[in-house]
């Protein structure tokens, strides 16, 4: 091939080439600024990204509440227990559960919504404000006592009376904790629930009547 042909051969592939990027950057052009585009969802989005491992919701929020709270225990109960004891230790361990109540676990949860406040039926406190936190520490306190309550139950049942015996059976740590920690809060999760139902039903009758 003669260097004429060749040089007007090269010269064919660039023209094409720019006519086909050219081509391909007015597509995006009329997508990126088209008009009336219909709104798509953020469930709808989430439909079509890859999928990996199919984990349940459920599983993902009840290992979410069940890790939070066994890291809490882990660090305040085995972390503070030689500088802190009785009350004081429950007091701090009440704290800090109540706030990574409220900046980790709630956050981690509205992190995995498919959509906005589709999750707030996984929290107690659904609010978002800074006082959020004092009230979150204060359930923390009611699950704090009802986990305490059942460690001593159980003890109780296995030894008699845990106060004279030397040693228990059933000792505090990081998984047990957990696992009782995010059933209570589970358990009162499901009656506030159940009991908001109960008032939306009978106001949504009693709308339904007056008409």
């Amino acid at each position: 091939m003669s260097k004429k042909k060749r040089n007007r051969y090269a010269e064919d592939e660039k023209k094409s080439a720019a006519e086909y990027y050219k081509l391909k950057t007015d597509a995006v052009d009329r997508l990126v600024n088209a008009k009336n585009a219909p709104e798509v969802s953020d469930a709808e989005i989430k439909k079509y990204k890859s999928k990996g491992l199919n984990i349940p919701t459920w599983v993902k929020i009840l290992f979410v509440k069940f890790w939070f709270a066994g890291a809490m225990c882990y660090f305040f109960m085995w972390g503070l227990g030689m500088y802190l004891q009785n009350l004081d230790l429950m007091a701090a361990l009440a704290i800090g559960l109540g706030v990574s109540t409220d900046l980790l676990v709630n956050h981690s949860l509205r992190s995995l919504e498919p959509e906005k406040h589709a999750y707030d039926k996984w929290m107690m406190v659904t609010t978002r404000k800074f006082w959020s936190m004092f009230i979150n520490v204060l359930y923390a306190a009611v699950l704090l006592f009802c986990v305490v309550w059942t460690y001593n139950a159980i003890n109780t049942i296995l030894v008699g009376d845990v106060e004279t015996a030397e040693t228990v059976p059933v000792g505090v740590e990081p998984l047990l904790f957990g696992l009782l920690y995010m059933g209570f809060d589970m358990l009162f999760i499901t009656m506030k629930n159940t009991i908001i139902k109960i008032f939306r039903d009978a106001n949504a009758k009693a709308a339904g009547d007056r008409k």
